[in-house]
Formats: structure tokens, sequence, C-alpha cells
């Protein structure tokens, strides 16, 4: 976490530092107000908003009794309330989590992982989204994907202004910080990515008591993507660093660039975590075995 909040500190220097350029003194302390009143907009409204880009359905237990019962039992074990349920009508598996506190909190699962997990490999799942709004994580992420696109803006907006100045900075070190600024903004926000997504594989693992579930899911998650595209994270790569696994389609990037850390790797630290004690206080949960259908609701008729 102390990294996490160093990174996010390095994110909003930046966009002080390109603010500066802008206006010097002037522009780093209208950039530092900007960065507030963008984090309180990703504060307040980040959650509704990926929710409606994503077209998730929300669903009752009459509607997915296992679903709902496990993720209480789940939320039970990590000590927080139960996050509002979502289905996403979506081939590629996949899950994500949102809201701003644990009591805002929303998990958001696709059809596509329903269909090919167990019941065992979707608690895994399920407790490392839980993980992610227990740590908050969904608010930090939030706030830096809000940064990160704010410095590329604020970035292309000082080399705008820059060109009809008499006075202006050299022309060579402001396309450096156009070109610059904004791939350090992308660098930091993987970076806390990354960092998150390890973090919530340890406290998933913790809370649904057995690594190898989720390290199972995992291996599931990263075979199940081949030959299918999520077509809303393709129109909406912003929120690709949202899910468990990385939705996207591109081809192999550095590891510097991605928004996850190696599936291999993720699974290779879960399975070396062995035999894990719940958290403290955490109510018995019995193990779900074997395969099941899930209850889930039938997909709507868009044209109704």
């Amino acid at each position: 976490m102390l990294k996490t909040f160093i990174l996010l500190g390095a994110l909003t220097a930046l966009f002080m530092v390109v603010g500066y350029a802008l206006g010097g003194e002037a522009g780093a302390t209208m950039a530092l107000l900007m960065a507030g009143g963008m984090n309180l907009f990703a504060w307040w409204g980040s959650d509704r908003m990926v929710l409606r880009m994503h077209n998730a359905q929300p669903v009752t237990e009459a509607e997915a009794p296992q679903l709902y019962r496990m993720t209480a039992d789940l939320a039970a074990r990590a000590g927080m309330p139960m996050p509002a349920l979502y289905i996403i009508h979506e081939d590629q598996p996949n899950a994500f989590a949102t809201g701003r506190s644990p009591e805002r909190g929303a998990v958001a699962v696709n059809t596509g992982l329903l269909d090919l997990m167990n019941q065992q490999e979707v608690a895994g799942v399920i407790a490392h989204e839980l993980a992610h709004i227990k740590n908050r994580d969904t608010l930090i992420m939030a706030v830096t994907a809000t940064l990160a696109g704010a410095i590329g803006f604020l970035a292309q907006f000082a080399f705008m202004m820059g060109r009809g100045r008499e006075n202006r900075p050299n022309p060579i070190a402001m396309i450096l910080m156009v070109i610059l600024a904004p791939m350090a903004a992308m660098l930091v926000q993987m970076a806390i990515s990354r960092a998150r997504e390890f973090e919530a594989d340890a406290e998933g693992a913790r809370i649904c008591g057995d690594p190898s579930w989720l390290a199972n899911g995992l291996a599931k998650l990263e075979r199940g993507k081949i030959g299918h595209v999520n077509q809303t994270a393709e129109a909406n790569p912003g929120s690709a660093h949202m899910f468990i696994i990385n939705p996207l389609s591109g081809l192999r990037m550095d590891r510097l660039f991605a928004t996850h850390p190696p599936t291999q790797e993720r699974i290779a630290r879960l399975m070396a975590l062995g035999g894990m004690s719940p958290p403290r206080g955490a109510p018995a949960m019995a193990a779900p075995r074997g395969a099941s259908p899930w209850s889930a609701p039938a997909k709507r008729n868009p044209w109704a």
C-alpha cells in the first residue's frame, strides 16, 4: 500500500509539473485544484459510469440464487457488506469490481465466466474482486485513471497555448513534454494497477481459503479469452485495468505498459502461498464442489 501512495504522489506531482509548464506557479496551483476536482468526480460517480459503460445488469437472489449466496458468504468472511451484484452478457470470460467504498461496492461477472468455471473457481474470482473493494483499490484506480487522462489533456493544452505566446518556451522541450508526460503518467498508472492485482490475489486467497481456486480460475480465464473479443472493452480501453484479466486483444506489449501482471506469475505466487487461514473472525464457509449450472438471468432483448 505504501508503494501505491508513493506512485499516486508521483502522479499528482507530474500533474503539477505540467501545470507549472503551462502557467508557472499559478498554473501549478490550477493543476492541483483541477486534480482535486477530478478526484472528487472519480470518487463520486465512476462506479455508476463504468457499470453503464459495460451494460451491467443488476441481479437479485431470486434471479441468481447460487451466485448471490456465494457472494454473500464470501463477503461475510471478508468482514464487509454484501456488494451489489451485476451480470454482463459477454462471451469473453471476465469480472471486475467498482465502488468508492465497501458500503458502495459492486461486483460484475459476465456470462462467459459463469459458463466456463466451476463453483470453486467462481468463488476464487469473486473473492479477488471483494478484496479490491475491501482494499479500496476500486477508488484508487478510478483516481489514477482520471489523473493519467488529465495529464495527457493538460500536456496537449500546454503545447497549444505555448505556440501562441511571444515568449513561448523551447519548442523541443514542449514537444518532449507532450510525449513524455502522458507516457510517464501511463507508466505510473500501470505500475499501480499491477501492484493492486497482486495484493488482491493474496487477499482473495485468504477470503476464499484456498489459493488454488483463484489460481485455477485465472488459468481458465487466460485460456478462455482466446477467440473472444470484448467489444465494449475494446471501445473503452481506459477501463481495461478494472478487469481481473486484461480484456483487450492487443498484440504482446512491453511489460512496462501492461495493465496486469503476467497471469503465470500471478498463478505461481498464489500456489506458493500454500494453505491459508481465512481472515480473523470470518465465519465458516462450505467448500463448493464440482461444476454446477448457474442461475443467471436470460439475456434481455435489447429491442424490447
